[in-house]
């Protein structure tokens, strides 16, 4: 785990999206009692987990050890033993923190401290610090998907914002593309491929980045490949890669719903603290005017401003913590399709030349073309990677929103606890209240 890394990600075991039921879905199942639930002679039940596990009666303290009591999945322990059993052998810490906003009289940017701390040979030295702007990290993206087209490069935060609609220069804007920068080096750096590429390297180290150097050849090389498979239509996509590609559609979808839904809750949650705000204000002005009725109406003001604190607390972080995930999962999936497209390329490559071989073959009885070996060769490393990526992607993605979710259930059941509380406050000068009006 990198140095001034936020708090680990467990996986959550979680099972194939084709398996799981749409959350918004009409049809509804009848519960009925598993296997582990037997019936005393007493007639008290015995529950227990699926593993034989006896449940507690009392109630978790929070939502987070309520999930790490179940075992979603067989390798649930598996995958976390392995998580930490990885951090343990990494050498290469990243962090990206400290936004600073920088005016000039041609343009005004935000650069981010990049701490590195390594063991590895490659680094001439063992710690660095340079300061670098969103367009470096978008300049080391590119290098990486020109130099590694067989690996997946995850995903940076969207560069252009509509003008009117948020601030590029405000502080959550800045914190929150801060953090989606963070987590995207710290991706890069912990890949067993991705973290010994040179444009890493000079990216961490070097003061200046050459950003000009190599882009022709690579250009070159990319249209080159575009120009043998694009007369040739690929015949069919092995099936574990287009169970990829409806896998990544579906979840795409599933995204998109829940984005609709989040967006609606916000928007509901803004429009409800307005009109709170408004009976607040009411309540205030009301107390300044009504010498006996003050102390009961002061206290149902003061309650309306609590339960507003605790709803704009949960709203920020739905927007702060919630969004940005689905965002950042949305361009995941767009990464992946590129890989998939650019794999499709490199097979239609290969059996393009492979038939104009065994024409030639069939003609003159020539061997075969070296050429066609090292196609094939080429699709054979594609498909590994890709694999590779995609096992790694899924368990990054199970993490990533095991602590998601059970971080929203935290937080309401905390919002809850807090605004409980205060509506049992704000009933006692509300009753007080309608006394004194109604005896009056």
């Amino acid at each position: 785990m990198s140095a001034g890394a936020p708090r680990g990600l467990a996986s959550s075991g979680q099972k194939p999206i084709t398996e799981i039921l749409h959350p918004l879905s009409a049809a509804e199942e009848t519960l009925s009692p598993g296997p582990d639930v037997t019936v005393s002679g007493g007639g008290e039940k015995d529950s227990g987990l699926t593993n034989g596990t006896p449940v507690e009666t009392s109630s978790p303290a929070s939502a987070s050890l309520l999930f790490n009591r179940l075992q979603l999945d067989d390798d649930l322990d598996g995958d976390a033993r392995d998580l930490y059993a990885s951090t343990e052998t990494r050498d290469l810490f990243v962090t990206v923190d400290d936004p600073k906003k920088h005016v000039s009289t041609m343009e005004t940017y935000i650069t981010y401290r990049v701490s590195t701390k390594t063991t590895r040979i490659e680094f001439d030295l063992p710690e660095y610090c340079m300061r670098r702007r969103y367009q470096d990290f978008d300049w080391l993206r590119i290098k990486l998907e020109d130099s590694q087209p067989t690996h997946l490069i995850p995903p940076l935060p969207e560069k252009f914002v509509m003008k009117g609609v948020v601030d590029r220069f405000s502080e959550e804007f800045v914190e929150t593309r801060m953090k989606a920068l963070d987590k995207f080096l710290k991706r890069v750096a912990d890949h067993p491929v991705l973290s010994f590429n040179p444009h890493l390297n000079a990216f961490l180290s070097a003061k200046d980045l050459n950003k000009r150097q190599g882009l022709a050849l690579l250009t070159k090389v990319g249209e080159s490949v575009k120009h043998v498979a694009g007369g040739y239509k690929l015949r069919t996509r092995p099936p574990e890669f287009c169970a990829m590609g409806e896998y990544l559609d579906t979840f795409a979808q599933k995204l998109g719903t829940i984005d609709r839904i989040a967006q609606r809750i916000l928007k509901e949650q803004s429009e409800y603290v307005t009109e709170l705000r408004e009976y607040g204000t009411v309540y205030s002005s009301w107390a300044g005017s009504e010498e006996e009725l003050r102390r009961p109406l002061e206290g149902v003001a003061g309650c309306v401003t609590t339960c507003c604190g605790a709803l704009e607390d949960l709203s920020e972080n739905m927007s702060q913590d919630f969004l940005p995930v689905l965002r950042e999962y949305v361009l995941y999936i767009e990464s992946m399709k590129n890989v998939l497209r650019k794999r499709d390329q490199s097979q239609a490559e290969y059996e393009g030349r492979l038939e104009a071989a065994i024409l030639r073959k069939q003609e003159d009885r020539t061997p075969m073309p070296v050429e066609v070996e090292k196609c094939q060769d080429k699709v054979e490393c594609f498909n590994a990677d890709l694999k590779a990526d995609w096992e790694r992607w899924q368990s990054n993605k199970r993490q990533d929103f095991k602590q998601l979710l059970t971080g929203i259930a935290d937080k309401n059941i905390n919002h809850y606890e807090k605004w409980f509380p205060t509506c049992l406050a704000w009933s006692t000068p509300y009753k007080l209240l309608l006394k004194i009006i109604l005896k009056n």
